[in-house]
């Protein structure tokens, strides 16, 4: 790739990671009045139609997407994805986009932690003790052993939990599927699984509501849209560091919007764990 290639890389990164923010500063609201599972269901609707779009716009169509030597893995993958995002969603009613994304930028460290009983990579000394520097940086914002301490700050660490098992699924699937079926299946099996769950969880939705909604699916399928283009033109390594554009956006989209606060110690220990991030994903590319 080319400089110029990554600098709209990068652009594009931040660009995705704003039109992220949005999608879940809708999903709060949207969430905060209705269920969260229904609220999911439809978001997939309409990410499952915007993936089997693209997928028969690519050379061999459908059929190309869909085919896998490993259904298996791929359908758990698309179940975990669409458990996580639940989680999240649950978690920003709870928590609010603030602390929900503070904890839940540990998802790098939480990859590199786990890389190696996963993928059998090599992780060095220094990973190490940056993974340790960002797990300072959760209880920081935890707090445990205080009077504040809500046990409810577990529900985003175990979203990123998952999204980090996830992130390691797919780099297991990609050794023998290209992206676009991992992306055609991630949508799918999502799909599916959401409304086996969602359409028993069904409410009357507000004209304006139904706004916000479409809303959320649009957002959902333009990030998307722009994180395919930002892998197309860009080297992962080289963009993947700006991905945590979405916890300030996030958070400002939480201050201001919806009235919550940010603490000295949860601006501390998200800093600790964007650090270590950021020293992980440098070293995983020196390595490379």
């Amino acid at each position: 790739m080319t400089e110029t290639n990554n600098k709209l890389g990068i652009w594009l990164m931040i660009a995705t990671t704003f039109v992220f923010a949005v999608q879940d500063g809708l999903s709060q609201h949207l969430a905060s009045t209705y269920n969260v599972l229904m609220v999911v269901m439809i978001r997939y609707w309409f990410f499952a139609a915007f993936v089997v779009f693209v997928a028969s716009r690519r050379a061999g169509g459908l059929r190309t997407a869909a085919s896998t030597e490993q259904p298996l893995l791929q359908g758990f993958r698309g179940l975990l994805l669409a458990s996580e995002i639940c989680v999240m969603v649950l978690a920003f009613t709870y928590l609010g986009l603030v602390e929900s994304h503070a904890i839940f930028a540990c998802y790098p460290l939480l990859i590199a932690a786990l890389s190696g009983p996963i993928l059998g990579e090599q992780v060095g000394w220094r990973r190490w003790a940056a993974i340790g520097f960002g797990f300072v940086g959760i209880l920081i914002i935890l707090q445990p052993g205080v009077d504040v301490f809500s046990p409810l700050a577990i529900i985003p660490a175990v979203s990123a939990l998952m999204f980090a098992l996830y992130g390691l699924l797919t780099r297991y699937a990609a050794r023998r599927d290209s992206a676009a079926t991992s992306f055609f299946w991630t949508g799918t099996v999502g799909a599916i699984y959401m409304t086996l769950i969602g359409i028993w969880f069904w409410e009357p939705m507000s004209g304006a509501d139904w706004g916000w909604m479409a809303m959320l699916c649009v957002t959902g399928a333009l990030g998307h849209y722009l994180l395919i283009r930002c892998y197309d033109v860009a080297e992962a390594s080289a963009v993947q560091p700006f991905a945590y554009f979405q916890l300030p956006f996030a958070s400002s989209i939480g201050i201001f919007l919806f009235g919550e606060t940010i603490e000295p110690h949860v601006i501390f220990g998200a800093s600790l764990i964007v650090a270590a991030g950021l020293f992980t994903l440098w070293r995983q590319r020196q390595k490379g």
